[in-house]
């Protein structure tokens, strides 16, 4: 919630949305040989790089605009992230069409096949301008190798996969180990929501006043005062961008104890962690406030802690303190909203039961997955949530026998920033075991 919420497709990718180089549709074979030799040469590079072994300067493989957006260091880390997690890159398995400007790339790695695409720009040099890997087929993986990895990660770790009834899970780590979830809890304002138009209280297409700030992640904090937005906008925006503004404005309007009695009817096993029902606005206030805020909430009850929220309402911080407050790692990562995997399984089965399925809709705008690993499932529904020292992430995925699955990810480090891309890969490779 307060970095990014990275999808796993964009966390995977080297890439630059670059418009395709124009090319002549006329060339001669002498020119196509040379793209060929030239796009060829570049996928070699790319194996050198995920190795840490290009003896080239990134200058002079891959274009200034892609260097712009994905600097030298974020290569660099991304390349690491891989071989840490599928060793070193041995071979080009493939490249299709082995002339042009853009083709197919396969790289054959020690523990997996990393299959994208790579595009050159004839105008520069033929640099790289495009390069993104979408999935990575795991070699030889195991629930063994998959939980060891996670287990060896620094902090607290837990995993789920498998049937929502959790029954026979293809893997399950801490499945009923407290976590925070960061914005993921925006599926309990989410089941609120949806269970009161199932009930007919409200309609998606209901229009209210945009009267709530919060701060990014989003963008609704700059829209104008006022603004009139339907429940269906604002549902989608929170979860498919997780926008702030979009969530507190659901909860104003929802009400805070409504959708905490909705956290409570969906059986989560430990409710009393997340009350009161924090805003966004509420935590970002009080991470960013005065230290004895965050001691008083941390050891106070239910009550001392809504007292200490009444007294936040009149608190005005610039979105420039707020970035200062989270930029030196974890804040009190025991403020903030708690869920296990079990509690997440029987959300969305309170989900299926008592919600309009609208909901289910808006989970699949962004379904944070390759459109390979996709096509598995007849439906992939997604959300996720971090801030310095948490992160979930968390699927609702419906196999072709229309049975709900859960994927449900949580990684807690108070003393840390986590490694998003490393934590994605393993989801990655989860989905890649058979089942």
């Amino acid at each position: 919630m307060i970095i990014r919420l990275v999808s796993l497709l964009a966390a995977l990718a080297l890439s630059v949305g670059l418009v395709t180089p124009t090319v002549a549709q006329d060339v001669n074979m002498n020119k196509q040989t040379s793209e060929m030799s030239a796009i060829a040469e570049r996928s070699q590079q790319v194996v050198d790089l995920i190795n840490g072994e290009l003896d080239a300067p990134l200058e002079d493989v891959f274009t200034p605009e892609f260097l712009a957006a994905v600097p030298p260091a974020q290569l660099q880390a991304i390349s690491g992230q891989l071989t840490g997690q599928f060793g070193r890159a041995v071979a080009i398995e493939k490249l299709e069409p082995a002339d042009g400007v853009r083709s197919a790339l396969e790289v054959r790695m020690e523990r997996a096949i990393a299959k994208g695409g790579i595009a050159i720009d004839t105008s520069q040099g033929n640099r790289i301008s495009e390069l993104l890997f979408q999935t990575f087929d795991p070699i030889d993986d195991s629930v063994e190798k998959i939980s060891a990895d996670l287990e060896a990660l620094p902090g607290e770790v837990s995993a789920y996969f498998g049937p929502l009834d959790g029954n026979t899970p293809t893997i399950s780590v801490n499945p009923d180990e407290q976590f925070a979830i960061g914005s993921t809890f925006k599926l309990y304002v989410l089941a609120a929501l949806g269970a009161e138009i199932k009930e007919g209280k409200r309609s998606w297409d209901d229009v209210v006043p945009l009267t709530v700030k919060s701060y990014p992640s989003g963008m609704m904090q700059d829209w104008p005062e006022g603004a009139p937005v339907t429940l269906q906008t604002l549902a989608s925006m929170m979860i498919s961008i997780s926008d702030n503004t979009a969530t507190d404005q659901l909860i104003s309007e929802i009400g805070r104890e409504t959708v905490f009695e909705t956290l409570e009817a969906t059986g989560h096993s430990d409710p009393r962690l997340n009350e009161p029902f924090l805003t966004t606005r509420e935590m970002f206030l009080l991470k960013s406030g005065d230290p004895s805020w965050i001691t008083a909430y941390s050891n106070g009850d239910a009550d001392a802690r809504a007292a200490i929220l009444k007294e936040l309402r009149r608190a005005e911080v610039s979105v420039e303190k707020i970035r200062q407050a989270f930029s030196g790692g974890p804040v009190a990562i025991d403020i903030e909203w708690f869920a296990n995997a079990s509690d997440l399984a029987a959300l969305f089965e309170f989900m299926r039961a008592n919600c309009d399925p609208g909901v289910f809709d808006i989970m699949a705008i962004n379904p944070s997955m390759s459109s390979d690993t996709k096509a598995q499932w007849s439906y992939a529904g997604y959300k996720g949530g971090s801030e310095p020292g948490v992160l979930n992430l968390t699927w609702l995925l419906t196999d072709a026998a229309g049975e709900d699955h859960l994927l449900a990810l949580s990684w807690n480090n108070p003393e840390a920033t986590l490694d998003q891309t490393a934590f994605e890969l393993i989801a990655q490779r989860i989905l890649s075991l058979p089942r």
